[in-house]
């Protein structure tokens, strides 16, 4: 008597041939060189912008995503094809997914906080402002440096 499967996602015999995982993986390493050489276009394209007089930022802002978009692509079959995950069952799956979807939106949360503070302070704190914020690429004009202070603890 054969014991028929619960559900069609629970198995624990493998049925892959070594030819078939060596081609899955020769396939996906492939697909992230590929992913990556698209991803150092877009970074070195990025740096050129950046450089540049011209105010481009929408066109720098979309291409980051674009590279943001690219990595998780990466970051997937990585997870999936190397690691195996792409092989578990779906509560396994889901137990590593979702602390990963928090950790991220923690990320986003401290990146969120961390500019409004700074907006905060160089609102409120003038000094600060002056001493701290970058200068726009081109920008001739540099900040005088003056003499530091005496302490009158001498």
């Amino acid at each position: 008597m054969e014991h028929a499967t619960l559900s069609p996602e629970v198995t624990f015999e493998h049925h892959h041939s070594d030819a078939e995982f060596k081609k899955r993986i020769r396939k996906t390493t492939i697909l992230l060189s590929v992913i990556t050489i698209i991803e150092l276009a877009f970074g070195l394209t990025i740096y050129t912008l950046h450089k540049s007089d011209v105010n481009r930022d929408f066109l720098i802002l979309c291409f980051k995503g674009v590279v943001c978009i690219l990595t998780m692509a990466k970051a997937y079959y990585i997870v999936s094809v190397f690691m195996h995950l792409g092989d578990e069952i779906r509560n396994m799956i889901m137990t590593i997914v979702v602390p990963l979807m928090l950790f991220i939106w923690f990320i986003i949360a401290f990146i969120y906080e961390g500019n409004s503070y700074k907006n905060l302070r160089n609102k409120y704190d003038l000094h600060f402002k002056e001493t701290t914020m970058p200068q726009k690429h081109g920008a001739a004009e540099k900040l005088e440096e003056k003499p530091a202070e005496k302490s009158g603890k001498e």
